[in-house]
């Protein structure tokens, strides 16, 4: 195969029009060449230059290519200026997507639909950002409209896998993300979940090999970057995690997940690590991840959970037995078998895995992600003792119970003052670090 150069890429890239069959083009000349982020990162920073106000078709194109490069938000802010046709609420669409925005996701699939695109393709698209939504139902019965047309297909099996996974059956769901791979070896969006799904049931190996196959296809998948990166920091191979973080970082300085998640990792390669500790917060992440629906569960029981959006143990334990028996049809039969459940694990209702992890004495790991989500629950969730404050400041925290940054800025200037020993130095001391972090303490009632 021949390498592919600029003036390839270039043909493309000086069209005037983009649209979904020239993405569709440039993604597959970028998948024949080894440096595809830089060669792809020159032709974006072209069409941002100059002052000028892009509106129009102009627009649409720079839409497609923040999208290309996973900058979401910056490309809706764009693409609302385009030219109002197929290709821009499509891309519209996508943006939503990968921003969990579903119901915006579908109102422009709809759209997209109505202006021209393929309605095979637009309603598989919805199907799958149905299931996303939790509307497995739905999803179900549009997907087996497609069964005859598109069985063959690796979109078809993704979705059947998809639906499998978040309705708890997780053979079914790996046997056909399988299928998807035998059909279409590069089929990204199968890499990550079977990526994903290796990771969540503790197959690291698998989960890293997938995970490196799915970034080796464009576009740029920041998710996957991200979570390979969590991979190689929890076996202590920081050079590798930075590398996984650098690459997100290149294309998109803003990403605050992965800036946060740098510091982290550049802290780690100098603090002392307790292994041990480590592997028990590992098995202990690893437990809170698994999915309420992997349990034999009454259908009382599994439908309350569903409505009440508690997806893992982890959602689960986070819950108090108030809040359950608070919702409707939810009873003390119900409460009694998820009790009995989650001590055959070990664990409790409302006992916050952020306070496990205190316990163990070891930092956090990074949340595995599946969108571009903001990076307010994994800042929250940062330790107080990984924050560079005084001695002083330190200990007065300690006494106030205060163990992550989450309880902090939960703090008022008044709580904080009426502590002995934490006067206006500290005071002072505190809001300086937090502003640093683009955060307050609370305002007083």
């Amino acid at each position: 195969m021949n390498a592919i150069t600029m003036e390839d890429l270039t043909v493309i890239a000086e069209k005037e029009i983009w649209g979904i069959e020239e993405y569709q083009e440039m993604l597959k000349l970028l998948a024949e060449t080894n440096d595809a982020p830089d060669k792809f990162k020159a032709i974006a920073g072209k069409l941002e230059a100059g002052d000028e106000e892009i509106k129009g078709t102009a627009a649409v194109k720079l839409g497609i290519a923040r999208f290309i490069l996973c900058r979401f938000n910056e490309a809706l802010e764009v693409l609302a200026s385009g030219t109002d046709n197929k290709d821009r609420r499509y891309f519209q669409a996508q943006c939503y997507k990968n921003l969990r925005q579903y119901s915006k996701a579908i109102e422009e699939l709809t759209r997209a639909k109505e202006k021209g695109c393929d309605a095979t393709e637009i309603n598989l698209e919805i199907a799958e950002i149905q299931a996303l939504d939790g509307d497995l139902g739905a999803a179900g019965k549009a997907l087996k409209k497609f069964e005859a047309k598109m069985g063959d297909t690796a979109k078809y099996h993704y979705l059947r896998g998809l639906i499998s996974e978040l309705g708890g059956d997780s053979d079914q769901a790996g046997e056909a993300y399988e299928k998807a791979l035998e059909i279409d070896e590069n089929h990204t969006a199968t890499l990550f979940r079977l990526a994903y799904f290796h990771d969540l049931h503790g197959d690291e190996e698998e989960a890293m090999q997938l995970y490196k196959r799915c970034i080796a296809m464009p576009p740029v998948h920041a998710n996957a970057l991200l979570n390979l990166a969590v991979l190689y920091e929890d076996r202590g191979q920081y050079e590798m995690a930075s590398s996984c973080l650098r690459r997100i970082l290149a294309t998109n300085p803003n990403h605050q997940r992965a800036r946060l998640f740098m510091r982290d990792v550049n802290a780690s390669k100098t603090m002392f690590f307790d292994e041990d500790q480590a592997k028990r917060l590992a098995r202990h992440n690893a437990v809170l991840d698994i999915p309420v629906t992997d349990f034999e569960l009454s259908v009382r029981a599994r439908n309350c959970l569903k409505k009440m959006n508690i997806r893992t143990l982890g959602d689960l334990v986070s819950t108090t037995e108030a809040e359950l028996l608070g919702y409707k049809n939810f009873g003390e039969t119900s409460l009694k078998e998820i009790k009995e459940m989650l001590t055959a694990k070990g664990l409790k209702l409302g006992h916050d895995d952020e306070e496990e992890g205190a316990e163990l004495g070891s930092k956090p790991t990074l949340r595995l992600i599946l969108d571009g989500g903001g990076p307010d629950e994994g800042l929250m969730s940062k330790p107080i003792g990984q924050i560079d404050f005084s001695v002083r400041v330190r200990k007065t925290l300690q006494e106030l119970q205060i163990v992550t940054l989450g309880d902090l800025v939960s703090m008022s200037e008044v709580d904080l003052l009426a502590c002995n020993n934490f006067g206006q130095t500290s005071l002072t001391e505190v809001v300086e670090v937090l502003g640093k972090y683009d955060l307050t303490i609370s305002e007083p009632d």
